[in-house]
């Protein structure tokens, strides 16, 4: 039996053995571990919250974990304590790109103050963000101020990252003239600032023309927020050129959304869509681990592959089943 008090304690002093412990244990999938990290969270509850909570996406090759690291070298220099974890929902397929990312931030993975975690495989996405959440509760415990929630950039999880942080950060390439065509509507609407990275030398010129593209078209969307205007700014993380900047911008856009109340309305909703993430995620796990359910999943499934059988038909059969108690 885990002693979850003597984890906690561990957690609270910042002790790099025991958060990856208390990480571990929320992670396992063993139905046994499940009352610990319950038990666990909820003890380290009141000493979470206390960071500013930031989403970084973007598509690949933009330059994340050279800005990334860029940001997070500055803020330790600063005196603040930085985790990084990362939301991949492609892990199952691709092995995920954080452990890629951890031998490129090479110099932020040797500092002390800084912490780097893989989001766990998992059979869903609602199901990686769920522990990346509790991962979150848990780096603030640990004294980390600092979080930044990197997502892979495939849509949904742009989403799901966009609901669990306080400033949500797209950073996007000028090396084309049809990139505002080809980035999603969606993503700009839940993007708190822009950021056009890689301006540097010939680039800087298409640089600054794709930034003023994207302020153009932001000030066409309607806004998240009617006390803050979403800003495309530029930088060369590689260079280190405008990274304070846009560690600036979350500082305003922190003040202004904690003068409206708009920050911790955020926050109260975000915990609300917690709860429902895990009640529905939970009654997934008890559905489907349901024995009159499981004995029929393969053969439904045959007929819905075959034709034979509706979807709707097949959907309506299993739940049948599992009210069969």
């Amino acid at each position: 039996m885990l002693n979850t008090q003597k984890l906690s304690s561990g957690v609270r002093s910042g002790n790099i053995r025991s958060l990856a412990k208390a990480i571990t244990l929320i992670e396992s999938r063993n139905p046994d571990h499940a009352k610990e990290a319950t038990d666990l969270l909820d003890d380290l509850l009141p000493d979470s919250g206390n960071s500013i909570r930031i989403g970084i996406s973007g598509v690949p090759g933009v330059g994340k974990s050279t800005f990334i690291e860029a940001l997070g070298m500055n803020l330790i220099q600063a005196g603040h304590k930085i985790a990084i974890l990362a939301v991949d929902p492609s892990s199952q397929l691709t092995g995920g790109s954080i452990l890629g990312d951890k031998t490129r931030m090479e110099e932020l993975a040797r500092e002390h103050n800084a912490f780097i975690r893989p989001s766990p495989s998992s059979d869903t996405l609602g199901g990686v963000a769920r522990k990346t959440r509790e991962t979150m509760l848990l780096c603030e415990a640990a004294g980390y101020d600092i979080i930044i929630v990197e997502t892979v950039g495939v849509g949904q999880s742009e989403i799901a990252v966009a609901s669990m942080v306080d400033f949500f950060l797209l950073l996007q390439l000028a090396n084309a003239g049809d990139e505002l065509q080809g980035i999603k509507k969606g993503v700009m609407e839940i993007a708190d600032a822009i950021l056009i990275n890689k301006a540097e030398g010939e680039n800087r010129p298409r640089a600054e023309l794709a930034r003023q593209q994207y302020d153009n078209a932001l000030h066409l969307l309607k806004p998240k927020s009617n006390n803050w205007q979403v800003p495309a700014l530029l930088c060369s993380a590689l260079h280190n050129q405008g990274v304070d900047a846009v560690w600036q911008t979350v500082l305003d856009f922190m003040t202004t959304m904690k003068q409206t109340d708009e920050f911790d309305e955020k926050r109260r909703l975000q915990a609300t869509d917690w709860m429902w993430t895990l009640v529905m995620d939970n009654l997934k796990d008890l559905f489907l681990q349901d024995k009159n359910v499981a004995s029929l999943i393969d053969q439904v499934q045959t007929g819905v592959n075959s034709g034979t059988t509706t979807p709707s038909a097949a959907a309506r059969r299993l739940l049948g089943a599992f009210r069969r108690h």
